[in-house]
């Protein structure tokens, strides 16, 4: 069988593997990208697309249901959760599509099928034909898979993961979600507002956990606002089908029951199966080891995304990406983890980047907390947003942006100016300094600069809330 030989061959066509192809193409390299299932990976097709274009429609769902307080008369609010899961099919496509032509219209190679090493330099693509290629530079952008538990898996009927339950044709009456972190509280939020009784299961003490404290805590106000039962402290023991739903028993003895059940526990790294052995590379818990350049432990492969196990956000694969071409075109650049934002689309959304206030103080940092409640600002009262809060950790002394949180309407674009901040190691002057549009949302950095600096403006000093 002939090969073929190319500059750089890029496992993976996720938000990590497509931008590393194109850029490295956009400087005169020869780029094979190989994917074996979808265009745009997980994030695309099963994961950060497909669930937002669902919440959106609960966004819509959740204004038109309180329309009245606005003044505004709708009558008897239905939805359609099958034309919901059509337009989110429909939005998936077409990204997909515009990927593909925006990939190749750059001059990319694209390679159906699964990739493995067969030498240091050498990929076999298995599909209906085997295709092998051999190139200088290798990037592995494999991602990664919903972790299946033993004790409860996967049957895409009653047990779902992460991926089965978006292609679920009929809402349940009642569901489970095994997992109080990110995707966890995402789906809970989501299912929710569909009219979804939902019950929210974290073996730690919150959900959250590994978020800021009062972020953590909000949101659980929030959710059991509106309906959501959260249980902590308890681990789950198994899950079975029980005739038409699921019963899920606990590690306490309790048994509760539902018609289906969520296991939102982890995910599992892509980095089986793929010829690493034979190529040199070293995996560590799943992860393959990489440096600050993302360089593994052989000099001309590298690892980005999820399977180099550094962060799971896809806009941080999308940089790492970047990161690794610009490494491998020969321009020495370094990823920095510091000021990296997560967004969580909870209704209320969270939006976060930057130290905690305890991580700070765990740094040996002397840090202080200042908090600014959105319901206090203009805007928020004008479009009756008014939940939640924006906190900025601030170095003293120096003045210093460490870390910021919000969680609100809109958290997820306001989180953006203070990741701009921190990465370019900026102070609250710097922030105080700043004109901010008025009335908007984004006033509650400002407001939380001054009382970090101990003037708060449009608040009362008592009422004042510093750690």
């Amino acid at each position: 069988m002939e090969t073929q030989f190319f500059d750089v061959a890029v496992i993976g066509s996720g938000p990590g593997g497509y931008p590393a192809a194109i850029r490295l193409a956009q400087r005169g390299k020869k780029v094979a990208l190989i994917e074996a299932t979808e265009i745009g990976g997980t994030c695309l097709n099963r994961g950060c697309i497909p669930t937002k274009a669902l919440l959106a429609n609960a966004d819509v769902l959740h204004l038109v249901k309180n329309a009245k307080n606005f003044g505004i008369e709708v009558g008897s609010v239905s939805f359609d959760f099958a034309q919901m899961l059509k337009r989110k099919d429909e939005v998936v496509t077409k990204l997909r599509t515009s990927l593909e032509s925006l990939i190749t219209g750059n001059g990319v190679t694209i390679f159906k099928g699964r990739a493995s090493f067969t030498g240091p330099h050498e990929l076999k693509i298995a599909s209906d034909k085997s295709t092998f290629i051999s190139a200088t530079d290798i990037i592995i952008a494999s991602g990664s898979e919903p972790r299946e538990i033993p004790a409860f898996p996967f049957d895409g009927k009653r047990i779902h993961s992460s991926t089965s339950i978006l292609e679920m044709k009929a809402l349940p009456k009642s569901l489970i979600v095994i997992g109080g972190g990110v995707i966890g509280c995402e789906f809970a939020s989501l299912y929710s507002e569909l009219g979804v009784k939902v019950t929210v299961l974290e073996a730690l003490d919150r959900i959250l956990p590994l978020e800021c404290p009062t972020l953590s805590t909000a949101l659980t106000s929030s959710f059991q606002k509106r309906g959501i039962s959260i249980g902590t402290k308890d681990f789950v023991k198994s899950v079975a089908v029980k005739g038409e739903g699921v019963i899920v028993s606990m590690e306490s003895g309790q048994n509760i029951e539902a018609e289906m059940a969520l296991v939102a526990i982890g995910r599992s790294f892509n980095s089986t199966s793929i010829g690493l052995d034979i190529a040199g590379v070293v995996v560590e818990k799943g992860t393959i080891v990489v440096n600050d350049y993302l360089e593994t432990t052989v000099s001309h492969v590298w690892a980005i995304g999820d399977v180099a196990g550094k962060s799971m956000y896809a806009h941080v694969a999308t940089h790492q990406g970047l990161v690794a071409a610009e490494n491998i075109l020969g321009h020495k650049m370094r990823m920095n983890y510091d000021a990296v934002p997560g967004v969580i689309f909870t209704h209320p959304e969270i939006g976060s980047v930057g130290l905690t206030l305890d991580e700070a103080r765990k740094r040996g940092l002397k840090a202080t907390r200042s908090t600014y409640p959105l319901g206090a600002l203009g805007k928020a009262q004008a479009a009756m947003q008014t939940e939640g809060f924006a906190q900025l950790v601030v170095e003293e002394g120096t003045g210093r942006i460490l870390g910021a949180q919000v969680i609100g309407h809109e958290a997820g674009n306001l989180i953006a100016a203070i990741t701009t901040a921190i990465a370019n190691e900026l102070t609250i002057e710097s922030i105080i300094e700043t004109i901010h549009a008025h009335p908007t949302l984004s006033e509650g950095w400002l407001e939380a600069a001054f009382i970090a600096q101990g003037s708060p403006l449009h608040y009362p000093k008592a009422a004042v809330k510093r750690a």
